[in-house]
């Protein structure tokens, strides 16, 4: 109960958990679930596009509040799914729970949905212990650690533009998608060619550098599909696993975020991951994005990278400057560099494992006060 509206949950609204001892019931099917006037309702993604018109009549006749509630994706791809309901969005008829950071005009309540998962896994706070290794370790076989899934621009014109110049042989790299990322944003030719519309093969990772769980997948079919990540990882979530193996044989990770154009940050498990194992990190992600990742009270390593890329708002000249600062970095002793950046990898870790407790307790005040914000900007229900 949220003082005097019922709470009602969908069973997959991905903050299930957080609400649940106030809520008054809950569901699993929105279609086959009788409307309770005057309540408030978390609809997860799955339910809010297979029910469009029940969730646009229950909002366009004020029955009872709607709030779409998908913080495992935000920014521009959350804008993308509210598509079908972006005008009652717009007017406030609907809310949202998102995992990133939106324009103002969308009612959203921001919740980093990701920072807390890491360490939820004993797997991966066995692996965080392997710290002081990650910087005893000198002479490493690799400079970084560059992780990629999908296919999305500014992966690909960094997977091009390294492999063109040598320098994915100094690194531990993936690529899970095959085919092109053209967009009319960045752009990378090597002489007539478009790089941008050249497939690239699947690459995965070396097996001693894979989780356990996944090392087998020498008789998977990954080249019979153009994304490999769903038969690589069965079907799982297999990118949250952490094994401390590539990250103790380079010197830093090369993250690339799923948002990279649009100006609001979505930061996902990617940059998690080098934190919570206390690795150095250089982001790939939106204008502003180390800004707010210092928001949050994380530092960055401005003392040792140019980080001044984080502020230019022109997508070509970030991805440009981004490259150019690894391969400048790439040049340097790596080993005097990996020094250098102990004290912030080791605060970065600490501070995680308290956030990661932070957030999750804070949610449901954050909800309570978003949602009464609501009510005190429109006449109640």
């Amino acid at each position: 109960m949220l003082g005097t509206h019922k709470l009602i949950l969908d069973t997959f609204c991905e903050v299930y958990d957080l609400l649940e001892p106030w809520s008054d019931d809950e569901f699993w099917n929105f279609n086959e679930h009788d409307i309770v006037p005057g309540a408030i309702y978390l609809v997860s993604r799955k339910e809010v596009l297979a029910n469009v018109e029940k969730v646009r009549h229950i909002a366009e006749t004020g029955l009872a509040t709607i709030v779409f509630s998908n913080p495992a994706e935000g920014s521009e791809t959350f804008v993308g799914q509210c598509r079908p309901v972006k005008d009652l969005v717009l007017q406030k008829k609907i809310l949202l729970i998102g995992g990133g950071d939106m324009e103002a005009q969308y009612p959203c309540l921001q919740y980093d949905s990701f920072l807390p998962k890491l360490f939820d896994y004993n797997e991966n706070l066995q692996a965080s212990q392997h710290i002081n290794k990650i910087f005893t370790t000198a002479n490493k076989p690799y400079k970084f650690l560059f992780l990629n899934g999908r296919v999305r621009p500014q992966r690909k014109y960094l997977l091009e533009r390294f492999q063109l110049n040598g320098l994915l042989d100094q690194a531990i790299w993936t690529n899970l998608e095959t085919g092109s990322a053209q967009n009319r944003i960045i752009t990378l030719c090597n002489g007539a060619e478009d790089l941008m519309l050249r497939p690239m093969p699947i690459h995965l990772l070396d097996p001693k550098y894979e989780v356990d769980r996944y090392r087998n997948y020498e008789n998977l079919p990954l080249d019979q599909y153009p994304y490999s990540k769903n038969t690589l990882f069965n079907h799982e979530w297999g990118e949250v696993y952490l094994t401390p193996e590539p990250y103790v044989d380079s010197y830093f990770s090369l993250v690339t975020e799923t948002v990279f154009n649009y100006p609001y940050s979505f930061r996902t498990e990617k940059i998690w991951k080098p934190i919570a194992m206390g690795h150095p990190w250089i982001a790939v992600a939106n204008c502003g994005y180390y800004r707010d990742m210092r928001n949050l009270g994380f530092k960055t390593f401005g003392h040792v990278i140019d980080e001044s890329f984080d502020t230019i708002e022109n997508s070509q000249q970030r991805i440009e400057r981004i490259a150019e600062v690894v391969e400048d970095l790439c040049r340097q002793n790596l080993d005097k560099f990996l020094e250098e950046c102990y004290t912030v990898s080791k605060y970065n870790q600490k501070h995680l494992a308290e956030m990661r407790l932070q957030v999750r307790k804070e949610f449901p005040d954050r909800f309570a006060q978003f949602i009464n914000q609501h009510f005190n900007e429109r006449s109640p229900i």
